[in-house]
């Protein structure tokens, strides 16, 4: 296994094209890297078919008991004739395999764009869609797998950044201060919510986690999948004022009750989830930044112009927590 510093250093061409020859594909030397920052996605080109994609998962991250449930969920909702690409099944219907110390698995390779989720017909599509999703993901809970709560995305990210050599000591006090406030407020709108259910998720249903075609939209990308309300899946598709998210959200859900019910005490945790996000990211990054990968990819982060626009950002996320939720019909 890779040092934990530096998970993905002795990870080679040769040994990515060696663990798929490994398991019985015929590369013909070609690879091209995908962009992804916690694991290592590359295209291969094969002799006699078209390319695959192979996922080398980040050592030490999940369990294997935990990705093979991933897989489990996907194969689930393709089984539900949903569009999205599960794992390639090899003996004994394995979908994570090994080979030099590297946990791996196989997919195939799916067309697509990142699509522009900009008028109410892709909106309400992709309301279906995710409805269609959670339907299935309401029937039985992740065992394996984490639940996005205040605790796993708020308090323990925080501590990490409060106590890390990464905050200028100029700012800690105040960034401390606005962070402490930002929790609150999310407990606050958790409070309000009241009873709401669990459900498995995608978990990080962004714009760039989504492929569009002719025939509508599939995710391609289930790594973050676990227990959680399901506005989670529907709350970073919104974007501009007040006014604009409420028209977006509405064709959203027009889409989504086709298939699922929602709750609209969720509309409480909208910007409480924003927040924990952008909480959960700065720490991501930070408990990265020995591979070095992340210090490429994210030069700013270590700065103290990255720690001030932090602030303001925290700070807006409370005025915009203490504001009544977005209201939908």
């Amino acid at each position: 296994m890779s040092h934990n510093l530096t998970p993905f250093s002795e990870l080679s061409p040769d040994i990515v094209l060696s663990a798929l020859e490994g398991v019985g594909y015929a590369c013909d030397g070609h690879l091209l890297a995908l962009n992804s920052y916690e694991n290592r996605v590359y295209q291969i080109g094969l002799e006699q078919s078209a390319p695959i994609v192979t996922k080398f998962y980040r050592p030490n991250r999940w369990s294997d008991a935990a990705i093979i449930e991933e897989h489990h969920f996907i194969q689930e909702l393709a089984d539900n004739e949903i569009p999205v690409v599960p794992a390639l099944q090899f003996t004994n219907h394995q979908t994570l395999l090994e080979s030099n110390g590297f946990r791996f698995s196989v997919f195939p390779k799916q067309g697509g764009r990142v699509p522009e989720i900009d008028n109410a017909e892709k909106l309400a599509w992709m309301g279906r869609f995710i409805g269609r999703i959670h339907a299935i993901g309401a029937l039985k809970p992740f065992k394996q797998r984490p639940t996005l709560n205040v605790a796993t995305f708020g308090e323990e990210p925080s501590h990490f950044l409060l106590n890390s050599a990464f905050l200028p000591s100029d700012l800690h006090h105040t960034y401390s201060g606005v962070i402490k406030h930002a929790l609150n407020c999310v407990k606050h709108c958790f409070e309000r919510a009241g009873h709401f259910h669990h459900i498995r998720l995608h978990g990080d249903c962004y714009p760039g986690n989504i492929l569009w075609t002719d025939f509508g939209p599939h995710f391609v990308d289930f790594d973050d999948s676990r227990m959680g309300p399901a506005i989670q899946d529907m709350w970073m598709l919104l974007s501009g004022n007040r006014a604009e998210m409420t028209q977006q959200l509405e064709y959203l859900l027009n889409g989504y009750k086709t298939f699922f019910d929602f709750n609209p005490n969720e509309l409480n945790l909208l910007e409480a989830l924003r927040t924990l996000r952008l909480i959960h990211y700065s720490a991501w990054i930070a408990k990265r930044w020995d591979d070095p990968a992340f210090p490429m990819a994210f030069p700013w982060f270590n700065t103290a112009r990255y720690w001030q626009d932090r602030i303001i950002e925290l700070r807006e996320q409370i005025a915009l927590m203490e504001e009544e939720p977005l209201s939908v019909i």
